[in-house]
């Protein structure tokens, strides 16, 4: 029989004793190892410089928290997607911090969780991004709608939800687009809707096109400044 592959896993937390339980829960699935650790974002720069240079190269995923001493979240993320363009990051984040959020999407990080989500929300998220996706916290997408319905934030995101005629979105799109704020995958819409997955990736790429949107962060602003949806 032939073995699963793991895909590895590098951990960057100033805090030892949540690195070592996510650590544990991560090595205890079958899909995931953690191949590394680090407590800055100066040690996680040395570690990706490192296996870079090695055989086995860089990490699958990197989970990075944004509060950290030294370098933060933001500027390691920014300078290790500098240097390797292709690098998958979940930004992890405390409630209370979507103020990082734009500024985390706007660097390139494929996903972004809240630190008390469910391990469960986070073997979701890291297969999500493996598949290619972006994963966004429900929990915390919900807690920028508030934020947004009680004061429109300044940001990138809100700029774009301004520019554009929602009335140019077919139903079949805004339809698909509500289910994007739901927070489900391609292969999710495509189910519910009964329509392949490459019918939902061209309908997407049309949405963010016709929206003038870059990413899932950036659509569910647009749809709750044009009062497409309400979640």
């Amino acid at each position: 029989m032939e073995e699963t592959k793991r895909y590895s896993v590098l951990l960057v937390d100033d805090h030892a004793l949540f690195r070592n339980g996510l650590k544990l829960l991560l090595n205890t699935h079958p899909r995931f190892r953690v191949a590394g650790e680090a407590a800055t974002g100066a040690e996680m720069l040395a570690l990706l410089d490192a296996a870079a240079a090695t055989q086995g190269g860089l990490p699958d995923v990197v989970l990075l928290d944004i509060s950290m001493p030294e370098m933060n979240g933001i500027d390691a993320a920014a300078q290790a997607l500098a240097l390797y363009p292709d690098l998958r990051i979940i930004t992890l984040s405390m409630y209370g911090e979507e103020d990082y959020y734009f500024k985390m999407v706007s660097q390139g990080v494929k996903g972004f969780l809240l630190k008390n989500s469910d391990i469960t929300e986070v073997y979701t998220a890291l297969e999500t991004v493996l598949d290619g996706g972006s994963y966004f916290s429900q929990e915390l997408l919900f807690n920028l709608v508030s934020n947004l319905r009680s004061s429109p934030p300044d940001t990138e995101a809100a700029a774009h939800a301004e520019k554009t005629d929602p009335a140019s979105l077919s139903e079949r799109e805004k339809e698909i687009l509500l289910l994007i704020c739901k927070g489900l995958t391609n292969y999710e819409i495509a189910d519910k809707l009964f329509i392949s997955k490459r019918t939902v990736d061209k309908h997407r790429a049309n949405i963010l096109e016709k929206t003038n949107c870059k990413n899932t962060a950036n659509l569910v602003v647009y749809a709750i400044k044009n009062g497409l949806v309400e979640i």
